[in-house]
């Protein structure tokens, strides 16, 4: 097995930051929605790639950005409005969108949101 992979952090005698192995969660639950803020949690992080799950309060964003890695947001709970390439996607609760590598993007809270974040280094 290559060293530094997420599989690696899981079986590794260190529990990964935030999760606790073969333990049964409700992601969503793990985060609470501060008003006016951004709130955001490490569950996984590896040299390969990182599961970040974030909270957002109505209308709170994130600026136009890039990231070398490839990023999949998952919409637990409320709704977004991502730029990807200054092209409008809303996704709502349960509904996913991957952002490749290297392309700007943003995001917006369109109503209080709860939403996990797996970025993955491109191969």
């Amino acid at each position: 097995m290559k060293k530094g992979t997420i599989l690696d952090v899981l079986e590794s005698e260190k529990p990964p930051q935030g999760l606790e192995p073969e333990k049964v969660v409700d992601v969503a639950d793990m985060i609470l929605i501060s008003e006016g803020a951004i709130v955001s949690r490490v569950l996984v992080k590896s040299e390969t790639g990182a599961i970040t799950l974030f909270a957002f309060d109505q209308g709170q964003a994130l600026s136009e950005h890039t990231s070398p890695d490839h990023a999949m947001v998952q919409v637990l709970k409320g709704s977004v409005e991502l730029t990807i390439d200054g092209k409008k996607r809303d996704a709502r609760e349960g509904q996913s969108v991957l952002m490749p590598a290297g392309v700007p993007h943003s995001v917006k809270a369109l109503t209080p949101l709860k939403m996990l974040l797996t970025m993955i280094k491109p191969s």
